[in-house]
């Protein structure tokens, strides 16, 4: 099909969508937010802080579909659903009379007209770094196609100020601008025109399972790993600010949250710790590694890293450069599948450990790779399996797919190997 007769096929199908479902986003304020990594963590923060504030919502992520207390698994595998199923959600949440709704916006939904006829009254942007670059062409092109989400949100924008790409998305311009960032950090806006509401993290403490800090002197603790999470709690701060919650309120929502599925999750914490953690960007992975090379290096144990690579021809280029990110950090490597489509899984397993280097394990059957990394560990070990997170296949060639439950089989493992914190 030419380009632009798949651009009309994909506009019409989001028309069709909102015309059907009687265009149900007029009735609720949404609130889409995209970048490259946290927007899963951004969209449950915020949901957080809606939900104890007492303000009617819904929310959609890869993670899970929630409209007020009634929560379904997104078993979708698609970050942004089609058009129909956004709209059908959109109406069962208007009639379930939410006030707001939160949606995680992607490239390729961009790209393909997912996020028209919907009415956005706030765009959050999370960060940039190198990623479906094959679909899009270059970085520029891809950077472009998030930009299209704050052409069309004129109200409120919510930017991370610390990210090298803040000016693009600053220059949009929109009623309200929220900033937010780290105090301190360095920053390339200074050219911007822009009144700006500027919510920054000081005072910051790092431990295992927590992130304190404090925003405009009201103390934030929060149980999170990983320095990164301070961005997505500043993100989300900014959107229940903007919805009128204050800081405090904020801050008393966030204390109650109990960790996101598939995110940093922990399986276990002794005589090893064990994580489950969704990340499959260059740039999520290394976030991940370093947060815990840190805590096992505190520790004299030992990073023992499972990793794979998504096939179907995306994103060629990162599957070297993820193995090299893995030999950076960790003491011992297994290479595994992931979700292969119709790629042969064994070159990718290759084309990961070419950049991994000598020592790298490869173990097709993920679960002789789980068992594998979990018999490699002792006390003080921590064992991160990342690529799958909460995602519910392994996605095979010709549609075929195999249940998964990351979480679930390392305790299975960790059973039948008698490493279990009993």
């Amino acid at each position: 099909m030419p380009k632009f007769a798949l651009g009309w096929y994909h506009y019409g199908l989001a028309l069709t969508g909102a015309l059907i479902y009687g265009f149900p986003a007029r009735k609720l304020l949404v609130i889409g937010i995209t970048g490259t990594n946290g927007k899963s963590s951004t969209v449950e923060l915020a949901s957080k802080i809606m939900e104890e504030s007492d303000i009617p919502s819904a929310s959609l992520s890869s993670i899970q579909f929630r409209i007020k207390e009634k929560v379904e698994p997104n078993i979708l595998k698609m970050t942004m659903p089609g058009r129909w199923t956004i709209q059908g959600f959109f109406r069962r949440a208007a009639q379930a009379e939410c006030i707001t709704a939160l949606l995680e916006v992607t490239s390729e939904g961009i790209k393909q007209y997912r996020h028209r006829f919907i009415g956005f009254d706030t765009a959050v942007f999370t960060n940039l770094t190198p990623e479906h670059i094959e679909a899009h062409g270059n970085f520029e092109n891809y950077k472009l196609a998030k930009g299209e989400l704050f052409a069309v949100v004129k109200n409120r924008h919510i930017i991370n100020l610390d990210d090298p790409n803040a000016a693009y998305f600053l220059s949009f311009p929109s009623k309200e601008t929220y900033g937010y960032g780290i105090k301190g950090e360095k920053r390339e806006i200074a050219d911007v025109k822009k009144e700006l509401k500027i919510f920054e993290a000081e005072n910051i403490k790092i431990g295992i399972k927590n992130i304190g800090f404090q925003v405009k002197g009201v103390d934030f603790s929060i149980r999170l790993d990983g320095a990164f999470n301070i961005y997505n709690a500043l993100a989300a701060i900014c959107v229940g600010f903007s919805q009128g919650v204050s800081l405090e309120g904020c801050s008393a929502a966030l204390a109650k949250f109990e960790g996101l599925a598939g995110r940093m999750e922990e399986v276990q914490d002794k005589p090893f710790r064990v994580v489950v953690d969704y990340a499959f960007t260059p740039n999520a992975l290394q976030k991940v590694y370093e947060t815990l090379k840190g805590q096992v290096g505190a520790k004299g144990g030992k990073l023992i890293c499972l990793l794979g690579a998504c096939g179907g021809g995306r994103d060629k280029w990162k599957r070297p450069v993820l193995g090299g990110i893995a030999g950076k950090y960790c003491k011992e490597i297994i290479i595994t599948n992931e979700d292969p489509y119709d790629e042969d899984p064994q070159e990718i397993i290759d084309q990961v450990a070419k950049g991994a280097g000598v020592g790298a394990l490869g173990i097709m059957d993920r679960r002789e790779a789980i068992k594998k990394a979990l018999s490699l560990a002792g006390p003080g070990d921590v064992v991160v399996m990342t690529g799958k997170g909460c995602e519910p296949w392994i996605c095979l060639k010709n549609g075929e797919k195999i249940p998964w439950n990351e979480k679930k089989i390392a305790v299975e493992e960790l059973e039948k190997l008698g490493k279990t914190e009993g």
